[in-house]
């Protein structure tokens, strides 16, 4: 383990490639430029994509469900809703019990698009060059690392 986070020792002064933060901050950034042109395709943005994964899991789920699953505010959520509703992909309806609540589900035409994005998700998995098991654990660790940080950010 290198000695920037031995906190006996003097700070030393840590280059761009040492901060994990850029890592993460670059990798995702690649990311993004590998989905682009397949959601572009679609017609559809990464945050929009997200939604649309979360509705194959839970269709038929409120706006708060599926913002706190994205970890996202509904000030953010609402308006790519809303996007997706004229573009026929999803249907908003209020709650038949509590009309407070927005339940949003996949339109016949959001649905056509989940094989699609299926197919897309494999062709960009084959761009990461790592084996199942590897995307597996290196997945695991960002979202320890993520819980990590939001119990801390939590306790102060």
């Amino acid at each position: 383990m290198s000695d920037i986070f031995d906190v006996a020792k003097e700070p030393k002064i840590v280059g761009l490639h040492e901060h994990l933060c850029f890592a993460l901050y670059s990798a995702t950034h690649m990311m993004n430029r590998v989905y682009k042109p397949h959601l572009d395709a679609l017609g559809l943005t990464y945050p929009q994509f997200l939604v649309l994964v979360v509705l194959r899991e839970s269709d038929n789920i409120t706006v708060r469900e599926i913002g706190h699953k994205l970890q996202l505010e509904s000030s953010t959520l609402t308006p790519l809703l809303k996007r997706l509703e004229k573009a026929e992909i999803v249907v908003r309806r209020r709650d038949e019990k509590d009309e407070r609540l927005v339940r949003i589900e996949l339109s016949d035409k959001g649905r056509t698009l989940l094989p699609k994005i299926d197919e897309m998700v494999g062709c960009v998995f084959e761009t990461t060059g790592l084996s199942e098991k590897a995307a597996q654990q290196l997945g695991d660790d960002i979202r320890q690392l993520r819980d990590n940080l939001k119990v801390k950010l939590q306790t102060k």
